[in-house]
């Protein structure tokens, strides 16, 4: 199962640089964010990824292009421009890096790649979402369900808007109210099935294109897997300085694999 995340969208405003940065690329314990999320999906054995760019989509294909040089210690000779690759670390990921354009759509960046899914269920992640989700759970979850796809929620962190779900986890459309005490956001990580892509192509075409959710709740009910423990959107500097004193501090709950 490949999983799809999406790197694309406007420069970032996490780094404090003349030069703004893909959001993905703004870094937690010197790692970018969109390393810390390959590596939970790779925990649970997905290695195989489709990254969907925009606003400097460059900057990432440069990343993986020079990743294990990233990753490891060298010497350079500056006269012959030999590379020595001293304690050399990589990771055994496929990574695939698309242009899918800097204003597009969430739904227009998914069927841009969707030859490169294939017929089988695809794990789809948002490239600015860090948590612990279970993510090999949520796949057995969408495996018995037999829906058209599972989304992951969360508990809103304040500022995100409200959904509403039925008791038994499905998702009709309908936003929830405010004030409800059992209020769940989108949590960014998601599975669909490869029929789900029909229905992507058909929404975009409409002057005003539902949310992803949206979409495909009005095919059918969709299925959701609740997490009850960490998540965190990487949405301001706040954001990420809390997470950065996570990181330094051993505390990661995100850091789901070991060394």
């Amino acid at each position: 199962m490949k999983v799809i995340i999406l790197a694309g969208g406007l420069p970032s405003t996490l780094i404090e640089e003349d030069e703004k940065m893909p959001k993905p690329m703004a870094e937690i314990g010197r790692r970018p964010i969109l390393w810390h999320i390959m590596k939970q999906y790779a925990h649970y054995g997905y290695r195989d990824f489709i990254i969907c760019t925009g606003y400097k989509g460059e900057v990432i294909k440069e990343y993986f292009m020079n990743f294990y040089i990233y990753q490891s210690d060298i010497t350079v000779d500056l006269q012959t421009n030999e590379v020595e690759v001293h304690r050399k670390q990589t990771e055994d990921w496929n990574v695939s890096i698309i242009d899918t354009g800097r204003d597009s759509s969430i739904m227009e960046r998914m069927y841009m790649v969707r030859h490169l899914a294939g017929d089988e269920p695809v794990l789809v992640s948002y490239g600015d979402c860090l948590s612990d989700i279970d993510i090999g759970e949520m796949v057995r979850l969408h495996q018995r369900s037999g829906r058209l796809a599972t989304f992951a929620m969360a508990h809103p962190t304040g500022r995100n808007e409200m959904i509403s779900l039925d008791s038994d986890g499905s998702y009709h459309g309908e936003k929830a109210d405010g004030a409800k005490r059992d209020a769940w956001v989108n949590a960014c990580s998601m599975v669909l099935e490869p029929q789900a892509f029909a229905y992507l192509g058909q929404s975009i075409q409409r002057p005003a294109a539902p949310t992803l959710m949206g979409c495909l709740a009005q095919r059918e009910a969709v299925q959701t897997y609740r997490h009850e423990g960490f998540w965190s959107p990487v949405e301001t500097v706040r954001d990420k300085t809390c997470l950065e004193r996570l990181w330094a501090l051993g505390q990661a709950p995100w850091k789901v694999w070991e060394d």
